[in-house]
């Protein structure tokens, strides 16, 4: 009884630290949970081809950071407007104004959610360490595409706005060696 009921908590144990790992794996691969698409087989030449549309997709771009992190960090345009299938570049810019160098990670949503699992991520600095020295200023490239099938989706039939919207988080190493992020929470 005693070596079932230890294996029982020792499975739940793995399991629980294994589930923000396959969680993120899971709306990364799925798009669930207004994260967008970062799977690279996805992307695919016939993936990346403008659909002819009268009407061009505006994606806005939004940022905020943890309020314990001495950083300023912003998109450098407003907004751009595409065709499913066209690929698209936006910057942003992030500067360290405290005067001791900073490890962050930054976090990222697609908002409505059901666009997300057509907003397709090429490049991007989101779920990296991003180590800016103190007083250093940085740009971020976000490389990206609308998947062509956005078009055929009842569901996304009267989308014409998406927001791409990033959180930078202070980022803390446990005893372990383990990167995770830091909640607005005193050091």
């Amino acid at each position: 009884m005693a070596l079932y009921s230890g294996s029982v908590i020792i499975g739940f144990l793995a399991l629980a630290y294994a589930a923000v790992p396959l969680y993120r794996a899971l709306c990364q691969r799925t798009g669930y949970g207004g994260n967008p698409i970062t799977d690279s087989e996805k992307f695919t030449p016939d993936k990346m081809i403008p659909v002819d549309r009268k009407k061009r997709i505006r994606v806005a771009f939004s940022s905020e950071v943890s309020t314990i992190m001495p950083w300023r960090f912003k998109p450098q345009q407003r907004e751009v407007h595409v065709l499913p299938g066209e690929t698209a570049l936006a910057f942003y810019k992030a500067k360290n104004v405290s005067d001791r160098d900073i490890v962050g990670m930054a976090t990222y949503s697609v908002i409505p959610e059901k666009a997300a699992p057509y907003f397709s991520k090429i490049q991007c600095f989101c779920f990296e360490e991003q180590m800016l020295r103190a007083g250093e200023e940085v740009d971020m490239p976000v490389f990206f595409f609308i998947d062509p099938d956005f078009t055929k989706d009842p569901l996304t039939a009267n989308i014409d706005d998406i927001i791409l919207h990033y959180t930078f988080f202070k980022a803390k190493y446990d005893d372990d060696g383990v990167l995770t992020p830091v909640e607005d929470a005193p050091n």
